[in-house]
């Protein structure tokens, strides 16, 4: 079953991120892009490894998932899986941390 996962821009992220908004930041990328460039309090669950470690996510169910990549196709991907796994409230972060640092902190690097 598709589901339509509903993309949010960074612009909406970083003010979530200013109010303490209750959600989950999650990145999808793998370690080494993580050791890279990294937004500060998300959480690196890598796509690779999502199928293992998917249940770690299980405290954070009833919370606001936002999930990240480089540029939103893997997590657009991830947010998919999430959803079949009975996940609800689940965002896309669209044009992932290059947009992040395109846009909000620049400190983040490009790659």
């Amino acid at each position: 079953m598709i589901h339509s996962i509903p993309e949010v821009d960074v612009q909406a992220v970083a003010k979530l991120r200013e109010e303490d908004g209750d959600f989950l930041l999650l990145d999808v990328r793998e370690e080494s892009e993580f050791a890279m460039a990294s937004i500060n309090g998300s959480l690196l669950l890598p796509m690779s490894q999502f199928r293992l470690r998917f249940a770690e996510l299980e405290p954070h169910r009833d919370r606001l998932i936002v999930v990240h990549c480089h540029h939103g196709v893997r997590s657009m991907q991830v947010a998919e899986a999430l959803c079949e796994q009975g996940f609800s409230n689940v965002q896309s972060m669209k044009g992932g941390i290059d947009e992040w640092s395109l846009h909000i902190d620049s400190s983040v690097p490009r790659y």
